[in-house]
């Protein structure tokens, strides 16, 4: 488990997913057990010996390589810096290894492209992390589509971000790269990997992309307190079409921004509006209007609003046990490698994250709408 010292790496990967598994083992589909058991690795031979110490882990280290070359390694896992990430998957592919990682894959469509060519010629077991899928307010608003109860989709839109601290008076809640475009830092990059993977996964295929990027916030403070200049885009707003199975158009909207205060119930809801129904999803909760239940506005601003809309919405109820989402796909994945098969989100589903990325950044700059092209490998 390379990078998991990081935020993301050691809270949902290691604390939430694989010491559970650990303790617990990994249950294949004929109900026998594999046992899981960690390696942690990181360039801070403190940060790393501390974490193995902490959670009675026995192995440890800082050499990438060595653990890379290690016949009796089965899994190689990246949480890393993005710029980084790309060299430890293609040298783990190399070396025989199934490969579980965080997004983007790459810092460009050509290499993340690549990156798919070597999985497949490889026949390797590769998995890229596409935790938003598993979440319960997710997983009830696909639901929804699948029973068919929003008729024809119209719309879907997107809310995404909080008020990241500057890092002066108070630390930042986010490491200092994410900031510096030459680090591989922005929201973007980020968060439209995120976004492509979760328009596919409820929607459709995303046809076009039309974004607007910005640096509302030009200077910031490491975590060493001193100040340095963002260089990466900090917000990005989005305009999507997308195309449903059936063939139906759909307008997505996104606004991402680590510049914004919250005020709404999760820091990430999506709405999607159709004929039949609207549903709004966030982490966890899910609430649902049908088309009968839908009541009747009028515009006056003569008059204060004396109904509550948010009361005329109906949650919509898991019916099952939803675990963590990163536990879930850790274990999908898992039962994938243990049955020689290809997981479901995969390189190339990574690549057309990036692809979305990169276009995103390139139609901002260019102050137009760009159509998104078929990933051939």
């Amino acid at each position: 488990m390379n990078g998991i010292t990081g935020r993301m790496g050691y809270r949902q990967h290691l604390l939430r997913s694989i010491l559970p598994l650990r303790e617990t083992g990994l249950t294949l589909e004929d109900g026998t057990k594999v046992a899981i058991e960690p390696i942690l690795v990181g360039r801070n031979e403190a940060k790393v010996r501390e974490l193995a110490g902490l959670h009675n882990v026995g192995h440890w280290t800082t050499d990438l390589d060595a653990v890379i070359a290690d016949p009796t390694v089965d899994v190689v896992f990246d949480a890393s810096m993005t710029s980084l990430r790309a060299a430890t998957l293609k040298k783990a592919m190399a070396n025989g290894k199934h490969i579980f990682t965080e997004k983007p894959t790459a810092e460009t469509l050509e290499e993340a492209i690549e990156l798919a060519r070597i999985g497949r010629e490889a026949g390797i077991t590769a998995g890229v992390v596409h935790d938003k899928l598993y979440l319960p307010g997710l997983v009830k608003l696909r639901r929804l589509v699948d029973e068919g109860f929003f008729g024809r989709i119209l719309s879907i839109r997107g809310e995404f971000g909080y008020w990241v601290f500057e890092g002066d008076h108070q630390a930042a809640q986010r490491p200092s790269w994410n900031y510096r475009k030459e680090d591989g830092g922005g929201m973007t990059t980020d968060m439209f990997c995120h976004w492509n993977y979760v328009l596919e996964g409820i929607i459709g295929k995303v046809k076009s992309v039309a974004a607007k990027t910005a640096t509302h916030i030009p200077a910031r403070w490491d975590e060493a307190g001193k100040e340095y200049k963002a260089t990466a885009d900090d917000a990005a707003y989005g305009i999507f079409e997308l195309e449903t199975p059936d063939g139906d158009p759909v307008i997505g909207q996104i606004n991402s921004s680590w510049a914004v205060r919250v005020h709404r119930d999760e820091l990430v809801e999506f709405q999607i509006d159709g004929t039949h129904g609207s549903a709004v999803a966030g982490l966890n909760k899910c609430v649902a209007q049908q088309r009968a239940h839908t009541p009747k506005p009028v515009w006056n601003p003569d008059l204060p609003v004396t109904e509550s809309f948010r009361a005329q919405w109906q949650e919509v109820p898991a019916n099952a046990e939803l675990d963590n989402g990163f536990k879930l796909q850790w274990e999908e994945f898992l039962r994938d490698v243990a049955a020689g098969r290809e997981h479901r989100f995969g390189l190339l589903s990574a690549a057309r994250g990036v692809q979305l990325a990169e276009l995103g950044l390139r139609s901002s700059e260019e102050r137009r709408t760009l159509d998104i092209p078929e990933i051939e490998l």
